[in-house]
């Protein structure tokens, strides 16, 4: 097994033991090379954080199209649920306007980030059956495809490793890269085994979506077809549709918006068992938490 590389960063305060931390540290681990390329995983941590124990975790993907963006996006997310309790990853993928690849290699790199984290889960703190894939637009193609698609592993990888989440949260995902469907011109017809709409089958992880109405890249149609074939295959999927909220309308600059979507992913992550109801990590102390009523949520 490879021995971590990490970049430790620490936002404030002090380390009170070599396990037992007391900040909301930052790590920033190599989990990929390829060629020149140097993938990582910028990691929050729970502000009480002990090593020796098995915290769930959560892995966020950046949107971008598969052609940009970055692992800032969902910062304010992983700072949240990090003080949850969580694990937080935020995985940095290849992208067209980086490396010039294309949609393929990110899934192959969305894979390859949760593969290590379950084998590196006892170093890391995790438990390598709580693992949240969550991500935005592109992202949270790659989210969803890390739970269904059967390729696009990389090369040489140890596939006995599981890519597999145990629940998803997914803002505006990429649910169909069919004709008609987001990428389809890149894609072509590899889409039939690379878009996860056309690959959902029993055993799906659990899963929450959050999608605005006037979303143009995103139809209703097709997230609440997505729900009704998890259903068929007995797995659950909740659905909240914002009304005349368009692509990227979850992201922290709408505050409210944020706080809203932020606050239903984690009475998912509670209701699923991932998450323990109104705990404060940060001091040990249950709190109550603010509820923001955002129009035309369902």
């Amino acid at each position: 097994m490879r021995k971590l590389t990490k970049i430790r960063v620490f936002s404030a305060f002090s380390v009170l033991t070599s396990v037992y931390i007391q900040a909301q540290a930052c790590d920033s681990i190599l989990y990929k090379q390829v060629g020149a390329d140097s993938l990582y995983l910028h990691v929050d941590y729970p502000l009480l954080y002990d090593s020796t124990l098995s915290h769930p975790a959560m892995v966020f993907f950046f949107g971008g199209g598969w052609n940009g963006g970055t692992t800032g996006q969902f910062a304010p997310h992983a700072k949240y649920f990090a003080s949850r309790g969580m694990v937080c990853f935020r995985a940095d993928y290849r992208v067209k306007s980086r490396q010039g690849t294309s949609p393929f290699e990110s899934l192959k790199d969305a894979k390859s980030a949760i593969r290590y984290i379950r084998a590196h889960a006892r170093e890391l703190g995790v438990d390598p059956d709580k693992i949240v894939a969550s991500g935005g637009s592109a992202g949270g193609h790659l989210a969803v495809a890390t739970a269904v698609i059967q390729g696009f592993n990389e090369i040489g990888e140890d596939l006995s490793v599981s890519c597999i989440p145990n629940a998803l949260v997914l803002f505006n995902p990429v649910f169909d890269n069919g004709p008609g469907g987001y990428g389809y011109d890149r894609i072509g017809e590899a889409y039939k085994e690379f878009s996860p709409l056309h690959n959902i089958s029993e055993g799906m992880p659990p899963a929450v979506v959050f999608l605005g109405t006037e979303d143009p890249l995103i139809p209703v149609e097709t997230a609440e077809y997505f729900r009704t074939v998890m259903e068929k295959v007995g797995s659950r999927c909740d659905l909240y549709l914002y009304e005349g909220e368009g692509h990227g309308f979850f992201n922290y600059r709408n505050y409210e918006i944020y706080q809203d979507t932020r606050d239903k992913a984690d009475e998912f992550l509670i209701s699923t068992g991932f998450l323990q109801e109104n705990k404060d990590y940060r001091m040990g102390y249950p709190v109550q938490k603010p509820s923001i009523a955002v129009d035309g949520s369902k």
